[in-house]
């Protein structure tokens, strides 16, 4: 069993980590933060097989908490490990504004430089890590993607400088990937000590808020983003976990009739759209063919069946399909088609579209079948 400690455990990266770390089988984590002794974190480092170091201050109410903070921190690590004769591999959080020549950059600085020192005798990573975002990163504070997320998704104005601005982004999963990566051994330290995050983004400040306002107004228009681009699937992710608990949950437009009602669920001009319908009792829907389009339909409630004709064809096909056993009906084009509920309950169909549905051009024919 590899014994892991994580300061700043309470934290957005250190949060984070431990839940990953806590699902593997031969890992105990040892969780370090404020609340903690210097008397534990002397006994947490001995007992320790890997150190993930990612306790600082970046904020704090006077310039001389940076050196407390992001140096003493780091210094009595180091110490406690080289008192005890220890090279237990540490793995560092810093921060791209280590080269800066402000507080907060040279309190970041000259914490790098004690890992660097104690990394001639021990394994070390120490990650410049640029703006992080994901799941659980506090708003207002220190991250414009949290920030942006939290205001949009509660309705509240954003305020950008410069739309122009460019960020270079790093989400919590692949942070985290990599810090299992040098646990397990699978990541070797650079000749320098510094290691760097494989997967980045850059967005400006304006895609970044446009962005994010698409993803507020999905629940207005049903239409996803592009989930082939990994950016905009980790972003619509980091989006959806600043939503309030008791705002989880919103309705559909629902098209109700004689027939029975429809509501569109998603779409997404890649993918085409879903829809969900409920038939009456001796109700038939349908009757249109398609020239492109195609469909899949599949009843997941009640007795139905389905006919196809040819369009130049006098012959009918039947596909009688049951809710109790789903089954996926494919139609193709050129094939009038049409749904009849059989049965003595409603009919729940779930149906997929190639496209979304434009009604400048609809694609959809009137013809009995």
């Amino acid at each position: 069993m590899r014994k892991c400690l994580v300061t700043g455990a309470n934290g957005f990266v250190g949060r984070n980590l431990c839940v990953h770390l806590e699902n593997m089988q031969d890992v105990e984590v040892i969780r370090f933060d404020i609340n903690n002794t210097n008397n534990e974190l002397h006994e947490f480092c001995k007992d320790a097989d890997f150190i993930f170091h990612f306790a600082g201050i970046n904020r704090p109410k006077r310039e001389d908490e940076f050196e407390k903070g992001n140096v003493s921190l780091t210094v009595e690590i180091i110490s406690i490990l080289e008192d005890a004769g220890k090279k237990t591999p540490i793995l560092v959080s810093s921060s791209t504004q280590a080269v800066l020549d402000n507080p907060y950059g040279i309190s970041k600085k000259h914490a790098e430089d004690i890992v660097l020192e104690y990394g001639k005798n021990a394994p070390i990573y120490i990650y410049r890590f640029p703006n992080l975002f994901g799941k659980w990163c506090k708003p207002n504070y220190n991250s414009v993607v949290a920030t942006f997320c939290y205001n949009i998704a509660h309705d509240i104005p954003i305020q950008i400088n410069d739309e122009d601005h460019l960020l270079t982004l790093c989400y919590i999963d692949d942070v985290v990937r990599e810090c299992i990566k040098a646990l397990e051994g699978k990541k070797k330290s650079a000749s320098d000590g510094f290691c760097r995050v494989s997967t980045t983004y850059q967005v400006t400040l304006g895609e970044l808020a446009e962005k994010l306002y698409t993803y507020h107004d999905i629940r207005k228009t049903g239409v996803l983003p592009d989930m082939n681009d990994s950016f905009t699937r980790v972003l619509y992710s980091t989006y959806l976990s600043y939503l309030e608990e008791d705002h989880f949950s919103y309705f559909p437009t629902l098209h109700s009739d004689e027939r029975g009602w429809l509501f569109e669920l998603i779409k997404q001009p890649s993918f085409g759209q879903i829809f969900v319908s409920v038939t009456k009792k001796g109700v038939t829907r349908g009757n249109h063919y398609h020239h492109t389009k195609v469909e899949k339909f599949t009843v997941v409630q009640g007795e139905a069946i389905i006919r196809f004709r040819k369009i130049n064809s006098e012959k009918v096909l039947e596909y009688k399909v049951f809710g109790e056993k789903p089954e996926i009906v494919d139609i193709p084009p050129g094939y009038t088609h049409h749904i009849e509920n059989i049965g003595d309950t409603d009919v729940l169909t779930l149906f997929w579209a190639c496209e979304m549905f434009n009604p400048e051009n609809p694609d959809t024919i009137y013809l009995k079948v």
